[in-house]
């Protein structure tokens, strides 16, 4: 139901076809009125599939903004306030006017356009310019940010040091058992806190603000990564602080079970500002989108995805591959990781920018 594209004609009545009924919702991202109108929008959508309902952003959209002047002038109505939704020769201003007269002015419409009655009674204007299609995030490119989210060093070195101190007891159930608690405690982190933060962000309807702010953070640290490998230094700045390595290390020494769920547990919290840009930008994005039920599938296939190489490191060491190879791979690579990854950050915050992705 939301977004789609409007014609290039100047304001005037519209022919509305039998099959049909076109209607404007104009709101704000931010607008926490705005926002307690969706729910229905949704909910009548399926109800009324001959019903579409164009959402129509303006706080952000200067071209959408001139659209919602002339529907305005058109009707005779001044301010610039919403929610505002035009459907046939009426318009309602207001969460509580929308929420109580939408559907019976659907009803209306539909019932006149079955009947055939003369199209210029019902006053449905075409916007003067055109109304672009709200993009859509796709799961490729939720795949593709996660991907990049994922290649950490951090959390590859703490796994495989966890792993160097488990293999001396040649029990692969052991080690996948004490590999996956690691693991699932950084995918439980990671997707607790994301859910967390999208009931916020719909609460408080600052979805736009948080892709934004993730865009200019994954921009920012991407540069530092970028000049992180540029120094030519032993230590990064982007990496768990040294002060927190001794702690690290006892629960690694451990091995026990809990112990490796702890060590996930504070992993996720140490390397969270270091790549956190990327889950910031995705928040944002899908929770312009989607509600929190229809995003959910988004956010777990996003943090599938962003522990899928530490399963690979998992499977591989306890399958036979020596753990203190693939630490010598990751040393022998990590500026090189680093370096993509910071240029990938960069990327993706200037496609969310350029409005490509929303």
């Amino acid at each position: 139901m939301q977004g789609a594209t409007g014609s290039t004609a100047p304001v005037s009545p519209a022919n509305v076809s039998g099959r049909t009924i076109t209607g404007y919702f104009f709101y704000g991202d931010g607008c926490i009125h705005c926002e307690n109108v969706k729910p229905l929008l949704q909910a009548l959508a399926a109800k009324y599939p001959s019903v579409d309902i164009r959402q129509i952003e303006i706080y952000h959209n200067a071209t959408n903004l001139a659209t919602f002047a002339s529907m305005q002038q058109y009707h005779g109505i001044a301010g610039n306030g919403v929610p505002v939704l035009f459907i046939g020769n009426r318009v309602f201003v207001g969460d509580v006017e929308i929420k109580g007269n939408l559907e019976a002015a659907i009803l209306e419409e539909i019932r006149r356009a079955a009947s055939g009655t003369n199209a210029s009674v019902i006053v449905t204007p075409t916007p003067a310019v055109p109304i672009p299609e709200t993009p859509r995030i796709t799961p490729s490119f939720v795949i593709g940010a996660a991907l990049i989210d994922s290649i950490n060093p951090c959390a590859f070195s703490v796994l495989i040091f966890l792993l160097i101190s488990v293999v001396p007891i040649r029990n692969k159930r052991r080690i996948l058992a004490v590999g996956g608690c690691y693991i699932a405690a950084v995918f439980s982190l990671y997707l607790l806190s994301g859910l967390g933060l999208f009931s916020l962000v719909r609460l408080t309807g600052i979805s736009t603000i948080l892709a934004y702010l993730g865009a200019v953070v994954a921009i920012v640290l991407g540069l530092v990564s970028v000049i992180d490998v540029m120094r030519h230094k032993d230590e990064f700045l982007l990496a768990i602080p040294a002060s927190r390595k001794e702690q690290i290390d006892r629960f690694i020494l451990r091995a026990t079970l809990p112990a490796a769920f702890l060590l996930g547990i504070l992993v996720g919290l140490f390397e969270l500002p270091c790549t956190g840009g990327i889950y910031l930008a995705i928040l944002g994005l899908v929770s312009t989108n989607f509600t929190l039920a229809e995003g959910l599938p988004y956010l777990i296939l996003y943090n599938i995805i962003f522990v899928l190489p530490l399963v690979v490191i998992l499977v591989l060491v306890a399958f036979g591959l020596n753990p203190e190879r693939a630490d010598a791979w990751r040393v022998r690579h990590r500026r090189v990781l680093r370096l993509l990854v910071g240029i990938a950050m960069i990327l993706l915050g200037v496609l969310i920018f350029s409005g490509i992705f929303g």
